[in-house]
């Protein structure tokens, strides 16, 4: 059974936290009078549970139709993946020609920046109010205020790579003091990200698995937000080495026991993948946003369909969109003869078969389509989905270990294994059997095989423009030799579109209406 975390507090927060539908709006509102308001144990509560819907949460909650979801921005700017209804999204469109500017995508960044700092300014309030709340266990008032700073660096996480340099805020937005707050350097908001971390780490947080904890934020989830964080950190734009921290964190979950790779079945439908694509209590996750029908909503299994698929007359869905479409580079990156993972109705699919006035019909698909993003109960009968989405795998932090470990230790036998743990699920041979070919490699070579497992491995987690901002490198793949994937230097690169890279598009642009709301904001240079 799913035990699932009711957000019956998105509501009730409403009436006791006004939030702004802008950060630097002309007419403050966000969190005023919140002193009135924690006096009551339900007040945190209510307060915290909200973040698990706002900021980067929403980016995977809130699935339009046709303009995809926040978090898969990252895969357009990458020009690795297209969006059927790219004619009427413009967004799309300028991220694959590299055309975008402050004025022709303000309305996606101001979407990105103005979610991310609400949820910001009430992790804020959160945490410089709930010492104050009355009638509070010390254990549970531990708990949540480790939850406020898990999801104020999650925000920032998010901000920060986007962005760059940020106005780090970190005290609730009340009044029209500080209206205009100016950039922090890139290096200092790093640092209040990790310092948040660690502090999550000091105590508060359950140490158990994500769907053994009533689906919140767990001490694994902050070790694996924490280790993402110092990966990051030691790529583009930093360049600081903190692998051996990035390293310790992944370790410190493997040794904890508490996760693990889900195995394969014994059939194609019973694979790893498709277990993970169905179900949402599986000890692989380490941390999802959660859906509860009723309460929250998806329109995710849209993206299942190019849009002529709706003319079967079989969905629940009025418009069928393949928004998240792989590129054939992305199809190439896979040995379609050893990658379960390539294989059809595995992470992608090529045909269709439904039942429609007792006749099985078989629709031979005419592009390639995301398989882990159809919920078959929501597409056919009720049209709202109850599937959680994973934003942290168990499997990802094998792949961190690996590559952390290699970098700051060299290619040891312990960062042979993580690597070959997760090949192995997905060649459906035995770890022990793939580390002897990864065995013998260069660092620099054994780092390569590790990059290109995250590309396919975590497709359904939308990695892919962190790691190519990271590492400034951009991946290249053909069907003369499929599962071979070369990396080129990302500046000077073309994309598939034939539009050219440059420094400035590792950062997106300010919006123009963020810049004129706040004069001391400075624009991202190149643009």
């Amino acid at each position: 059974m799913k035990y699932k975390y009711l957000f019956f507090s998105l509501f009730f927060s409403c009436s006791i936290i006004t939030s702004c539908s802008n950060f630097l709006d002309e007419d403050p509102q966000s969190e005023i009078g919140s002193e009135n308001y924690f006096t009551k144990p339900d007040h945190a509560r209510a307060a915290v549970n909200t973040l698990y819907r706002e900021g980067v949460a929403e980016f995977y909650i809130n699935a339009l139709p046709y303009d995809g979801s926040g978090y898969m921005y990252g895969g357009y700017i990458s020009g690795l993946f297209d969006n059927d209804y790219k004619g009427q999204v413009v967004f799309v469109q300028h991220c694959q020609a590299l055309t975008f500017t402050p004025d022709n995508i303000s309305e996606k960044m101001d979407y990105i920046w103005n979610n991310c700092y609400k949820a910001i300014s009430h992790a804020n309030t959160v945490i410089k109010n709930i010492n104050k709340v009355v009638g509070l266990e010390e254990e549970e008032r531990a708990r949540l205020l480790a939850e406020a700073k898990f999801f104020r660096a999650f925000n920032y996480f998010y901000l920060v790579k986007a962005f760059g340099d940020l106005p780090l805020i970190l005290e609730p937005y009340e009044s029209l003091d500080n209206l205009y707050v100016s950039r922090t350097s890139i290096s200092e908001v790093y640092s209040k990200i990790v310092s948040d971390l660690k502090e999550c780490l000091n105590g508060g947080l359950n140490d158990t698995y994500f769907s053994n904890n009533g689906f919140r934020v767990t001490k694994g989830a902050a070790e694996m937000l924490l280790s993402s964080v110092y990966l990051q950190m030691s790529g583009y734009p930093l360049q600081e080495n903190h692998y051996k921290e990035a390293a310790d964190m992944a370790r410190s979950i493997i040794k904890a026991g508490k996760h693990a790779l889900t195995p394969n079945g014994t059939t194609p439908e019973e694979s790893a993948y498709n277990k993970i694509r169905t179900i949402d209590n599986s000890n692989e996750y380490i941390y999802s946003v959660e859906f509860v029908s009723g309460i929250s909503s998806t329109k995710r299994p849209q993206y299942s369909f190019y849009p002529s698929a709706a003319s079967w007359g079989i969905f629940k869905y009025s418009v069928i969109n393949n928004a998240y479409r792989p590129g054939e580079i992305v199809i190439n990156f896979y040995d379609k003869e050893m990658d379960l993972r390539a294989q059809e109705k595995q992470y992608f699919f090529n045909e269709y078969t439904y039942l429609k006035n007792n006749e099985y019909i078989t629709q031979q698909l005419d592009e390639t389509c995301c398989w882990f993003f159809y919920d078959e109960k929501a597409l056919l009968e009720t049209g709202d989905s109850e599937k959680d989405i994973a934003i942290f795998r168990y499997a990802e932090t094998l792949l961190i270990a690996a590559e952390a470990i290699a970098q700051s230790e060299g290619v040891t036998d312990e960062a042979i294994n993580y690597l070959a743990q997760v090949r192995g699920r997905a060649y459906q041979q035995n770890a022990e059997d793939i580390a002897v070919d990864l065995k013998g490699l260069s660092k620099e070579n054994f780092i390569a095989e590790v990059w290109k497992e995250r590309l396919r491995e975590l497709i359904p987690e939308c990695r892919i423009w962190d790691d190519i901002q990271r590492t400034r490198m951009y991946p290249k793949a053909s069907a003369k030799n499929p599962g071979q994937i070369e990396f080129i230097n990302i500046i000077g690169a073309k994309n598939p579109w034939g539009a050219t890279f440059e420094e400035k598009h590792l950062l997106w642009p300010i919006s123009k209406n963020e810049i004129q709301r706040n004069p001391s904001l400075v624009q991202n240079p190149g643009y």
